[in-house]
């Protein structure tokens, strides 16, 4: 599998794999797995030869990382590059007061905290090393800071100021130790990542569904000011939740909700252009963050082998130049996107 260098502008050398390994899906998210299931996963992600891998403490409550302790023990520490994340830390609680309910199944009895202090940002990463039975994390993300998931603008900032004031001076400290090697912000929206970027000294960002073959306002500011910087993006949601995969079909979903008619229809006629040229629309959707050079890796889901197969299968294909082409021409790509 193709790997990508990133030198950080810490310094620090990181291999990405082109393909890597999101594990929300692994932490029971939606639908429960099994532990054999799940290494069975892993296992197939491996032999691929996918080698970055990325979890979180929300993802199932600290299932997701206990899962990987299991896979990755025993494998040599320099073969594979491991992200986590911080800014919530969790605590044991009774059973219906549970973060995730409905969302996340058969998990540990934990609620989240959200604190991206000096303190939670240190306690939420040792937790994380116990939880992974690893010494060292490569990249670790301050987990979403950002407006859908607080909820306002107001909260947001709010968040965004503990962090610069404290979790930002942790992350900092422990990159300068070398436990970690690069810092960043795992979000749902680029405008927060821009004023991270703005207000410190990040590596890298994970960008949930902001850059992809329906969406390109990042270009507006954000992207080029990665590029000036030197700063990677790692690019989770590379389908947009769903409807970049299935396709306009009723019930597709678009950032986790039912898809919205112009929606429906703009992805339509993307998918009508990616036909003519015989291309599949997930081949597409998998293979456009890649182009633009300051992505490192994107991160779909797999709860199966199978889906590991089909996901290394789709970013295989070949896709001719003359589509992205037609698609700016039709106005259904910005013309600044990186082809």
């Amino acid at each position: 599998m193709k790997k990508r260098q990133f030198k950080a502008p810490s310094g620090a050398l990181i291999s990405f794999t082109e393909l890597g390994f999101g594990t929300a899906p692994l932490g029971n998210l939606y639908r429960a797995t099994t532990d054999k299931d799940a290494q069975a996963t892993l296992d197939a992600a491996w032999k691929a030869g996918v080698r970055y891998y990325d979890t979180a403490p929300l993802y199932g409550l600290g299932l997701s990382e206990t899962r990987l302790n299991q896979f990755l023990r025993g494998k040599k520490r320099s073969d594979y590059v491991l992200s986590s994340k911080v800014g919530r830390l969790l605590e044991v609680c009774p059973p219906d007061k549970r973060t995730g309910i409905g969302k996340f199944f058969n998990t540990p009895n934990r609620r989240e905290i959200f604190d991206y202090s000096y303190d939670g940002v240190m306690r939420s990463l040792e937790f994380s090393l116990e939880r992974l039975g690893v010494d060292s994390i490569d990249v670790v993300f301050a987990h979403d800071c950002d407006v859908f998931t607080h909820g306002s603008v107001e909260k947001r900032d709010a968040h965004v100021k503990t962090l610069m004031e404290g979790g930002y001076k942790a992350l900092l400290k422990l990159r300068d130790q070398k436990v970690i090697k690069a810092i960043g912000a795992g979000v749902n929206e680029w405008q927060v990542c821009e004023t991270l970027t703005k207000a410190g000294d990040f590596d890298l960002f994970l960008l949930a569904g902001r850059y992809t073959l329906l969406e390109q306002e990042a270009l507006n500011s954000f992207l080029p000011l990665c590029e000036t910087r030197g700063i990677g993006i790692v690019l989770g949601g590379p389908y947009n939740s769903g409807i970049l995969a299935t396709g306009p079909k009723k019930g597709a979903f678009y950032n986790y909700e039912p898809a919205p008619k112009h929606i429906l229809q703009r992805v339509g006629l993307i998918e009508a252009i990616c036909k003519k040229h015989k291309v599949k629309l997930p081949e597409a959707a998998l293979r456009f963050p890649l182009m633009h050079p300051s992505v490192m890796s994107v991160i779909p889901g797999a709860v199966s082998p199978k889906e590991v197969a089909l996901n290394v299968k789709t970013l295989s294909a070949k896709i001719p130049k003359g589509m992205w082409k037609d698609l700016k021409s039709a106005g259904l790509m910005d013309e600044r996107a990186k082809t």
